[in-house]
């Protein structure tokens, strides 16, 4: 079975293009059902994030109109507490060693929009981990983490790299609408990504070699299951 290094975001807030602060953090659903997705497979997952500090969860989708009814949204709160000891004593993602996992994970919520997106030890790991052919799988707002791979020439790692992420549309009809200070669409795009995207709000997947992603919360499992297969297939 396989070692997976889930990496979560530690921002608790987000400053908006109006300068107002956004609360925020990792969204329920993707980190849970990503999780519970890679265990129930047999693997081993260790999550991390920068500093170590334990991640937020977005309030926002722990309520039943966003988390697809109570009885989700209990389920995803329960989970949650399930695995609060590993959520409060995360690792240090700067002391990652690589070597000693398989892939890398990153679930979204808008936190990777405060911080992995300029996170330098984030840039370093994904960039080694791309370049030994591991998986990576950022998904809805995770890919935003993608953008810290950039040496110091500012070459982007995943320029021409097919992947897909929460789209323009999904942010102004159901995310953070008009105020949100930029779209991880439009970065990735920038960057020189080839960004790959389905209909709003339905699971949508990409492979692209080892780097698969998915475009919002309703994709998480597949991603997931997406990822367990590209571990299988590696062996």
């Amino acid at each position: 079975m396989a070692n997976i290094l889930m990496v979560v975001s530690a921002a608790d807030s987000l400053t908006m293009r109006d300068g107002s602060q956004h609360p925020t953090g990792f969204w329920a659903e993707e980190l849970v059902v990503s999780h519970q997705e890679l265990i129930k497979a047999g693997h081993t997952v260790h999550i991390a994030t920068p500093g170590g500090a334990k991640p937020t969860v977005d309030q926002v989708s722990l309520q039943a109109d966003q988390a697809g009814g109570q009885e989700r949204a209990d389920g995803f709160r329960s989970y949650l507490d399930q695995i609060d000891g590993e959520l409060s004593s995360p690792l240090v993602l700067a002391d990652v060693d690589l070597s000693g996992y398989d892939a890398v994970v990153m679930p979204g919520g808008h936190g990777p929009m405060a911080d992995l997106y300029q996170d330098a030890a984030l840039g370093k790991l994904l960039t080694q981990a791309n370049n030994d052919g591991k998986i990576i799988a950022p998904f809805c707002h995770g890919p935003a983490g993608l953008l810290s791979a950039v040496d110091g020439d500012g070459t982007f790692a995943f320029a021409g790299r097919r992947v897909t992420v929460f789209t323009n549309e999904e942010e102004l009809g159901g995310g953070t609408g008009e105020n949100t200070p930029w779209f991880v669409e439009d970065e990735l795009k920038n960057k020189g990504a080839v960004v790959d995207n389905g209909g709003a709000w339905t699971s949508h997947v990409i492979r692209d070699g080892n780097l698969i992603s998915g475009q919002n919360p309703q994709s998480s499992a597949d991603v997931a299951q997406e990822v367990i297969k590209a571990l299988t297939d590696a062996k």
